[in-house]
């Protein structure tokens, strides 16, 4: 079965509800989003009136929760210890992150591993299992999920050995699973047409069955570039056919697979469309001049 979906709005006035209604605008059956801007740990109060209406919405129309990912806030780093308050504080808004996530039903968040900054790499992937066995609790109905990253900056989980270390690790490896990314794979140096041979490894050194989300995106950027930039699915580097593969890989059935490409003109969302080309396995080279024509 796929299981596609994209990034998808989380607003204060009609939360849970309106992140459902958005996905099912685009053709979706699975959806992402954040419980707050991404930039920052500003979070307002969780309506339970409105879970419940949003979840009778999702199972009239076949979302099941478990294809239903939140995203952590990119400023939350747990892998740079420098300053003893900010890692704190980051330990302690994760962990309310999580209970905000159990408290709308959500079984998977996504997690940016961290950076190292001026920390040697090895002394803050250390950072990171540390946090991850202060914040994760053995009565979570929770995943964390480590997003492979492109390697920019000083990226950590940027390969296997990386992930693999953090997972091995953690104490409660069962509440502890990865995120694939397309585009980040591409740029860290995976080649997606030859995405088999990165599985093969990543299930030797980790297991398939810890991959609980891929986000698909195109790149802007060569292989290898370490620099994360998305692109629409065909426009990029990586080509509309290598990202299908992914998709209706075998070995990945029943992941839940998020898009997470860039608007078009930097307002109009892209996913309906995108989708549309996914579920047909066809490349629509007037993606762009459609989305412009329907929103005339």
């Amino acid at each position: 079965m796929l299981i596609i979906g994209s990034h998808v709005s989380y607003k204060n006035d009609t939360q849970l509800v309106g992140s459902v209604k958005e996905a099912l605008s685009y053709g979706a059956n699975a959806f992402m989003f954040y419980t707050g801007a991404p930039q920052n740990t500003q979070r307002g109060e969780i309506n339970d009136l409105i879970t419940v209406e949003a979840l009778k919405l999702m199972k009239e129309n076949n979302i099941a929760l478990e294809n239903v990912i939140c995203h952590a806030p990119y400023i939350v780093n747990l892998a740079n210890n420098s300053d003893m308050d900010k890692y704190n504080f980051a330990i302690e808004f994760l962990r309310k992150e999580i209970e905000r996530c159990m408290t709308l039903g959500v079984r998977g968040i996504v997690l940016h591993p961290g950076s190292a900054t001026k920390l040697d790499r090895e002394y803050a992937i250390d950072n990171i299992v540390y946090a991850l066995n202060k914040i994760l609790m053995p009565e979570d109905n929770i995943v964390i999920l480590l997003e492979t990253m492109a390697g920019k900056g000083t990226e950590l989980g940027i390969n296997i050995d990386e992930l693999a270390y953090i997972i091995d690790h953690v104490e409660l490896k069962d509440k502890v699973g990865v995120c694939l990314d397309t585009c980040h794979l591409n740029d860290s140096g995976i080649d997606i047409n030859n995405i088999d041979s990165y599985l093969d490894e990543f299930d030797s050194r980790i297991g398939l069955n810890k991959i609980g989300c891929i986000h698909v995106n195109d790149s802007k950027n060569p292989l290898g570039s370490k620099k994360d930039r998305h692109e629409n699915l065909g426009y990029g580097t990586i080509g509309f056919d290598a990202i299908i593969n992914v998709i209706y890989n075998e070995r990945l059935a029943n992941i839940p697979k998020i898009l997470e490409t860039p608007y078009i003109d930097r307002i109009y969302a892209p996913y309906k469309h995108e989708i549309t080309m996914i579920k047909n396995k066809t490349f629509n080279p007037n993606l762009i001049n459609d989305i412009l024509n329907d929103n005339k």
